[in-house]
């Protein structure tokens, strides 16, 4: 049976923290618990489980944070959590079962995320594949009968194990400094945190979020040397940014570049929600309808489902047609988001 050390970054996590380590309980062979800067009960907690609590000053760095913590790790295998997270009855028994039948040659285990949708910022989907268990040191070997070379890529394993994801609220604002901070240490965001804080901002930004984020879309499409996607993302977080504030130019400016390429829902949803906003119903359930049936989504799965079934639905009422309102509305409550997302 292989050996698991259980690393998590904590701070102020004193009303979640007992029920994750618990539903975890037996199978770690270790748990490491990194601080950054709890002033709770967090510790206190955390020393019911184990001694090993280390401190960390916070660099506004996640990735840092969660390497000091596997640097503390001993065993063969590494598992990683968050405080919010929950193993149910029949996982435990799933996750076990995985213990005792892991080959050596597996380096990292996905495991399924599931997340309640009123806590659902960047995922489009009931759940998703996420790696959770890693091989703590890697072994190199070589392949191939002929031209032999070393294996790079990991030996990856999709489980059938879900984790459910139950946060006391969402993290959008801590997210979001998170998201201005890199920005401005680097210059530029990844184009994996890119398409996050997009799908983050479409998803649960205020007004005041997405002035702030400006800088960072404005500066993509400034770049001659961006890719087409983030391009698009940029475009659906600025036309947001440039209808809430009344920049009525530079909203028309993006949404029709937009409509000259491939248009996506999030700008159609956007165009309805302007004409909804001037009154004018019949153009705003032109909009809606061309979001919810005639084009895609890039970042939030909504603005093709639930988000204009509802304009559309709204634009009806406005418009005295009750029931064709109400055939939308029921489509927009039987909508659901998709399984997953292989």
């Amino acid at each position: 049976m292989i050996t698991i050390s259980l690393c998590m970054i904590v701070k102020n996590e004193e009303q979640v923290l007992s029920r994750c380590l618990d539903s975890l309980a037996g199978l770690m062979d270790e748990i490491i618990i990194v601080d950054t800067g709890s002033c709770d009960r967090t510790r206190e907690i955390a020393a019911r489980y184990t001694d090993k609590i280390y401190d960390y000053i916070w660099k506004d760095d996640f990735a840092d944070a969660r390497n000091f913590a596997f640097s503390k790790a001993s065993m063969e295998y590494i598992y990683t959590a968050d405080a919010d997270e929950v193993l149910d009855d029949e996982n435990r028994e799933q996750f076990r079962l995985l213990k005792e039948a892991m080959v050596p040659e597996v380096e990292i285990v996905q495991m399924k995320y599931v997340t309640k949708n009123e806590f659902n910022t960047v995922l489009n989907f009931k759940e998703e594949y996420r790696p959770k268990l890693y091989r703590r040191l890697r072994t190199f070997t070589w392949i191939d009968p002929i031209h032999e070379t070393v294996r790079l890529d990991p030996v990856v394993f999709d489980s059938d194990i879900a984790i459910t994801h139950l946060p006391q609220s969402l993290h959008s604002s801590r997210d979001f400094k998170g998201f201005l901070l890199a920005f401005d240490r680097d210059g530029r965001l990844s184009e994996k945190l890119h398409r996050m804080y997009a799908k983050e901002l479409l998803m649960t930004g205020e007004k005041e979020d997405f002035i702030a984020a400006a800088k960072v879309f404005l500066a993509t499409l400034q770049d001659e040397t961006a890719s087409g996607d983030a391009r698009k993302e940029a475009g659906c977080i600025l036309s947001r940014c440039y209808r809430i504030t009344g920049n009525v130019n530079e909203f028309f400016k993006l949404a029709l570049k937009d409509m000259i390429t491939t248009p996506c829902a999030e700008i159609c949803c956007e165009l309805g929600n302007y004409f909804f906003d001037a009154e004018d119903y019949d153009e705003a359930a032109v909009w809606y309808y061309n979001a919810a049936f005639e084009t895609a989504s890039i970042l939030d799965v909504h603005t093709s489902g639930n988000i204009p079934l509802n304009g559309l639905a709204d634009c009806y009422e406005k418009s005295g047609n009750a029931a064709q309102a109400e055939e939308y509305r029921n489509a927009a409550r039987q909508w659901q988001l998709p399984d997953d997302n292989s």
